[in-house]
């Protein structure tokens, strides 16, 4: 089962000619989700070859424009492509009248339906759910109101030892119980354990995403042993007291966060435009967390 992510920006609040504003597509086996969607993101999408008509899901992390400013010219062209499929939006409660707003005073509609959901700010909460992953939002600490998102892949059924199956002719109903953990019987009346007949399933994946937050420490226990974090790096170290007082993180900061909550692998991202290489952010992290990467515009992450 496929899990990726693609960065389609890492920029922060304005972009260069080489970073876009913040948004990146999730991608579960074949389900695209959308978090963010900063200016451009739809020029982006094509770009990097990702049918945005696929996307059915959007998260909204606040509203700061870098964020969300992409959001209504994408709508709008998807339903100049012909969508009709419903699109629900996850995020800030004033997001649904921007957007209603912006389609009322510029005589615009869409032809499919736009389903806003509100995500909380205290805790982290489950907010969607389907047969092969969960997504969670959890508070971040920001000017406005900020939320993260966690992709937690469900665990699947156990895989069927296709030579063992076959040797002992078990039938497709056989089979299905086999995959969910479920003995079965021989035609003779023995039971026979789906122990023998199947691997264990895979250990489930996940994927965090940290928007624009200050240094907290209370993200630990969410992000805990997540496979991949994706964590705003906007400032190096040397700049920690202006990412205190706008409430962002700095590389150094953004490591020690992945050291502490022991992840598997860090993506750093939403990168001040003042810095023109990425690469002083990238060893400053490294020296508190070795397994870094930045999150540069079109890099795609595969989670095994």
């Amino acid at each position: 089962m496929s899990f990726s992510v693609t960065i389609l920006g890492c920029s922060s609040a304005t972009p260069t000619s080489r970073r876009n504003q913040s948004s990146q597509v999730v991608e579960v086996s074949g389900s695209l989700f959308l978090i963010d969607c900063g200016e451009g993101t739809q020029m982006q999408l094509r770009r990097y070859r990702i049918r945005f008509q696929k996307i059915h899901h959007i998260f909204i992390s606040h509203l700061h424009g870098d964020h969300y400013l992409g959001l209504m010219g994408l709508l709008l062209t998807m339903h100049l492509f012909g969508k009709t499929s419903i699109v629900k939006i996850f995020g800030p409660a004033n997001l649904k009248p921007i957007i209603l707003e912006q389609l009322k005073y510029t005589d615009s509609y869409i032809n499919y339906e736009l389903v806003f959901i509100e995500v909380g700010y205290n805790e982290k909460e489950l907010i969607f759910e389907n047969d092969k992953v969960e997504v969670y939002s959890f508070p971040l600490d920001h000017g406005i109101s900020c939320t993260g998102y966690l992709f937690k892949e469900k665990e699947q059924e156990r895989r069927l030892n296709k030579e063992k199956a076959a040797k002992f002719n078990l039938s497709i109903e056989d089979i299905v119980n086999v995959k969910r953990g479920n003995n079965v019987f021989s035609k003779d009346g023995v039971e026979l354990s789906y122990e023998d007949f199947s691997f264990p399933s895979k250990v489930p994946r996940s994927y965090a995403y940290c928007s624009d937050t200050a240094y907290k420490e209370d993200l630990i226990p969410i992000l805990k042993n997540v496979d991949l974090l994706y964590h705003e790096a906007t400032f190096m170290h040397d700049m920690k007291d202006r990412a205190k007082k706008t409430k962002h993180s700095t590389a150094k900061q953004a490591a020690s966060i992945a050291k502490k909550a022991k992840v598997e692998k860090l993506i750093l991202g939403h990168f001040s435009a003042r810095y023109r290489e990425l690469t002083p952010l990238l060893e400053e992290a490294k020296e508190v967390f070795s397994n870094t990467i930045l999150g540069e515009d079109g890099a795609k992450f595969e989670i095994c």
